[in-house]
């Protein structure tokens, strides 16, 4: 089965950074994994930007994907806010980067 990596990047509403970690922590991850074929969800904060010329957003999210449909699964990404059965927060800014990898290469470890 094909495997993915969503790729999220995003930043708080200035002043409400406790808000939006409390809810993309203990909500927004839980709604994602809830959406079939979404595997795992881990977050990431920016310790450094190393060769950029325009600093990243301070939040990554990334999401391990397995299906046969990602079409389907970043549709029900985007419908699901509009049926209630994903909570968006308002403490989310609009400043947003997402993108989906497909599994490209072995896996390389020390």
């Amino acid at each position: 089965m094909p495997r993915y990596k969503l790729v999220v990047m995003t930043k708080p509403v200035q002043g409400r950074e406790p808000e939006y970690n409390d809810w993309y922590q203990n909500v927004h991850l839980d709604d994602l994994v809830a959406i079939d074929g979404v595997k795992s969800a881990q977050r990431f904060r920016l310790n450094q930007a190393v060769s950029c010329d325009k600093p990243p957003l301070p939040y990554l999210a990334i999401y391990d994907v397995e299906t046969e449909d990602i079409d389907g699964v970043i549709r029900q990404l985007s419908e699901r806010p509009q049926t209630g059965r994903m909570v968006v927060s308002t403490a989310l800014s609009n400043e947003i980067f997402c993108a989906v990898y497909e599994e490209f290469g072995r896996l390389v470890t020390a």
